[in-house]
């Protein structure tokens, strides 16, 4: 007698059942991934305006002027030039600062950084904040 080597047709369509269903389930789950890592390069953006903002103050001291803008080289201005903060998913023009005070012990200021202004933005959260802290928020 010979004998015969492979998968049944059951076999094979237990396999791609299984496969299916493994799909469904780390489809929803890698979406979520997806934007958070689109989120790290605006936080990390983020990060520099904070160490800009860090370093105006150090060198205005406690009786200058707050600044006012984040691109530009004006007296209350961070320094940037334009496209440096533009990146992949973010551009220029999805940060903005407020409650900037660096007369205060110790210096308070809060980034926002908005999602869409950059090709294939993240959707989810629409925003971020970060405050002197280094603490981020994601915004609703």
């Amino acid at each position: 007698m010979k004998s015969k080597k492979g998968f049944t047709l059951i076999e094979l369509m237990v396999v791609v059942l299984i496969v299916g269903i493994l799909a469904a389930v780390a489809i929803p789950i890698l979406r979520g991934r997806i934007d958070a890592a689109k989120w790290s390069e605006g936080k990390a953006m983020m990060g520099s305006i904070a160490t800009a903002i860090r370093a105006y103050a150090a060198e205005k001291g406690a009786s200058g002027t707050n600044p006012t803008a984040i691109i530009g080289t004006g007296a209350t201005a961070l320094g940037f030039a334009t496209g440096d903060l533009t990146g992949t998913y973010f551009a220029d023009g999805d940060f903005a600062l407020t409650a900037v005070d660096i007369t205060a012990t110790p210096i308070t200021f809060t980034i926002t950084c908005t999602a869409g202004g950059g090709t294939d933005a993240p959707s989810n959260p629409p925003s971020y904040t970060l405050n002197q802290a280094g603490t981020f928020a994601a915004g609703t």
